[in-house]
């Protein structure tokens, strides 16, 4: 799945192919869609970790927690891919591992959901805790 990444320091459209990282002089953050038909592609099968943000338009508190999140991914840009899946367009995801409320994030390494968090909450909150999933590969 090949995308293109504007750099935020020069305004530099990068086009990144595959899991390849985003680079612009240096990593830029992986901010991407996702959806039921290329979960595999974009979420399971990256060997970079992911931090899926389960969302839908209509939610406020995923309207609040989406700034944050694009932070963070900013903050671990070349370490960090970060998937937005909308809840209402992607009804397998939600299915598959039981999201009940929204905004619900989920980290995967190696494939594999390592981390979940349900609803907002601030980037003090947040970065605990996805430092945490990054470091413990059993964090729930």
């Amino acid at each position: 799945m090949a995308g293109v990444v504007q750099c935020p320091h020069c305004g530099q459209k990068n086009r990144v192919a595959g899991d390849g990282k985003p680079v612009c002089g240096k990593p830029l953050p992986w901010i991407v869609d996702g959806g039921d038909p290329d979960f595999f592609a974009t979420v399971e099968s990256s060997k970079t970790p992911v931090l899926v943000d389960v969302w839908a338009p209509w939610c406020g508190p995923c309207r609040m927690v989406s700034p944050v999140l694009e932070k963070l991914a900013a903050e671990k840009a070349g370490e960090l891919k970060l998937v937005k899946i909308n809840a209402d367009e992607a009804p397998d995801v939600s299915r598959r591992f039981d999201i009940r409320s929204i905004p619900t994030l989920l980290v995967f390494r190696s494939g594999q959901p390592v981390a979940t968090y349900t609803g907002a909450a601030p980037a003090t909150v947040l970065r605990p805790w996805l430092e945490d999933a990054l470091s413990n590969s059993s964090a729930k």
